[in-house]
């Protein structure tokens, strides 16, 4: 449980790290946020909880996939905002967007077996 504890209280430290710095400076706060910095904490604590390779090397390929579905998101929310939609209205529909993009891309995945290995796993060789 402590441990459980000290990963979300860092997960925690992050998030206000970014949006605190972002009053400062958006770019930067951006430039934070934009990080790997989550894959690679959840990488970090994955190989302390299980030491699987094949896991990891699952996980950053799904992650890959997944990232792209959420990208549209980052231009539609400042074009909505600019143009004077409402906050909430902005973000409720810019979630939408992407938890419908997450939905085809998950169902695109399941129809390619290809696309969670895009490459063939490393031969180990006989001994």
């Amino acid at each position: 449980m402590f441990y459980l504890a000290i990963k979300a209280a860092i997960s925690g430290v992050l998030v206000a790290a970014v949006s605190e710095t972002a009053k400062r400076s958006p770019a930067f706060g951006a430039l934070i946020a934009s990080l790997p910095i989550v894959s690679i904490l959840a990488v970090i604590w994955l190989w302390r909880d299980t030491s699987d390779s094949e896991r990891i090397a699952a996980h950053m390929v799904a992650t890959f996939w997944y990232v792209l579905p959420s990208l549209p998101m980052f231009l539609v929310m400042p074009w909505m905002l600019r143009a004077r939609t409402h906050f909430w209205l902005t973000l409720a529909a810019s979630c939408a967007l992407t938890v419908g993009l997450y939905l085809l891309t998950a169902w695109a995945l399941s129809k390619s077996a290809s696309c969670s290995r895009p490459w063939p796993a490393r031969r180990r060789p006989l001994e």
